[in-house]
Parts: structure tokens; C-alpha cells; sequence
């Protein structure tokens, strides 16, 4: 069972509160930056890095909502993915290099991320900063070609009737095709939204009926490939 902790991670702007998975055994692992969803440092973004610990990967999920509302911090996130920089950028690449710096990291990091996280990874893709990439269900930005121009390895997974991100799936495949990436896209027919994410409560009960939810068949056959992926490219 992998080993978890709570830290706070200095940055540029603040210090991030952060939550870190350590696979069992000895090291050193590959890195993987988790970037969460639009709701926050949950239970279900702990989940998505305690999976990649018992996989072998050394994952933190950093709080991108640390000491601020969570509205402001949301608005402040999408201003920066908008203009491709900003604090949030800053801040994680100062989690990146935190990770690649830890004697239990082997010096390979790659990112994930899931709905706003997805998105955001797709953007650090190309930045030249991580080895591999994995966007679940982010949005696919109409540029997304010039993005890719020199990005690392993207393995992606969307869903059909995803509602708010719809065709973001073959944009994607066709931009990784263009580049000459080494990718894995894949579109799950009867998946909508935020389809690897098992969140609880009466909001989230509601939520699935207008954009989608949780589904265990799909969401454990994109981590599967989500892993051979990133031990492909990470090691």
C-alpha cells in the first residue's frame, strides 16, 4: 500500500498545500504532477495519486485552491490557462521541480490532469517541461496544433456525450498525428464528463444527469492505458 503524506510546497507566489502518494519498495520512481478537477483537492484527486503510487509512479497532487476562495481561484486558473501564463503556471512548474529534486524521483516526470486539470495539462504538454502527458476529458483549445509543436507524449481519454467538450477527442488525435507525437487518444462511446471521477453527494448525483459521471468499465480501462503509457514514456 503506498505511503501518503500531506506537505506544503514553496512556490513563487505562496506555498501550495499538496498531498503525496510514495509507491511501496524501494526508489527511486518516476514523478507524476496530478492536477484536480474544478472541485479541488478531494478525495477523489487523493485517489487518482494513491492509483499511480500503487502503479509505481511517486505522485503529488498540489491544492491549486490553497488559501483562497475557491471561485477566485478558479477564475484566477482559467485567466492564466487563457493567457498560457501566470502565477498557476509558475506554481506548477515549482511542484514539478520539487519533485524532480526528491531522492525518491528518478529525474522523469510526467502530469495529469482531469476536467480544468485536463486541460491545464494539455497546455504544460507543450511547454517542454515533462516527459509525458495524460488529459482526461480537458478542453482541446482551437489551436491545439500549434500547441503540440515540440510537445512530450500525450495519452488522452474523452467521452462521447461529454456535453462540454465535444469532438475535443479527434481534435486532439488529428494535433498528435500533425506533430508527430507519440500519443494514445481514445474516445469512450457511452462516457460523458469527468468519467474517471467517482465524487459523492447529492450535487454530484445531479451534476451526472446534465453532463455525465462516474463510470468504473471506462474509467478502468483509461487507467490501464494511462499507465502503460506513462511506464512507455517515464520508465
Amino acid at each position: 500500500m503506498a505511503e501518503t503524506t500531506d506537505t506544503t510546497i514553496a512556490t513563487p507566489h505562496r506555498r501550495l498545500d499538496a498531498y503525496v502518494a510514495t509507491p511501496e519498495g524501494a526508489g527511486p520512481w518516476p514523478g507524476v504532477v496530478v492536477l484536480h478537477d474544478i472541485l479541488g483537492l478531494t478525495p477523489v484527486a487523493r485517489g487518482h495519486a494513491d492509483w499511480l503510487a500503487g502503479e509505481g509512479f511517486l505522485a503529488v497532487v498540489p491544492d491549486l485552491f490553497t488559501g483562497g476562495g475557491r471561485v477566485r481561484c478558479i477564475r484566477a486558473i482559467f485567466r492564466a490557462m487563457a493567457a498560457r501564463s501566470g502565477p498557476a503556471f509558475d506554481e506548477v512548474s515549482a511542484v514539478r521541480d520539487w519533485l524532480r529534486a526528491r531522492p525518491e524521483c528518478s529525474g522523469k516526470v510526467g502530469v495529469i490532469g482531469f476536467c480544468m486539470g485536463g486541460g491545464f495539462a494539455l497546455l504544460l504538454a507543450g511547454e517542454g517541461g515533462y516527459d509525458a502527458a495524460s488529459v482526461n476529458y480537458g478542453e482541446v483549445p482551437d489551436d491545439v496544433e500549434a500547441l503540440l509543436a515540440g510537445a512530450c507524449p500525450i495519452v488522452g481519454s474523452f467521452g462521447a456525450k461529454d456535453r462540454l467538450f465535444r469532438g475535443g477527442a479527434a481534435r486532439l488525435e488529428r494535433a498528435a498525428r500533425a506533430a508527430g507525437l507519440a500519443h494514445d487518444i481514445k474516445e469512450y462511446p457511452e462516457a460523458g464528463h469527468s468519467f474517471m471521477d467517482d465524487h459523492k453527494g447529492l450535487f454530484m448525483r445531479l451534476a451526472r444527469v446534465a453532463i455525465g459521471g462516474y463510470r468504473a468499465k471506462e474509467a478502468a480501462d483509461a487507467r490501464a492505458r494511462i499507465v502503460r503509457f506513462f511506464r512507455a514514456h517515464l520508465g
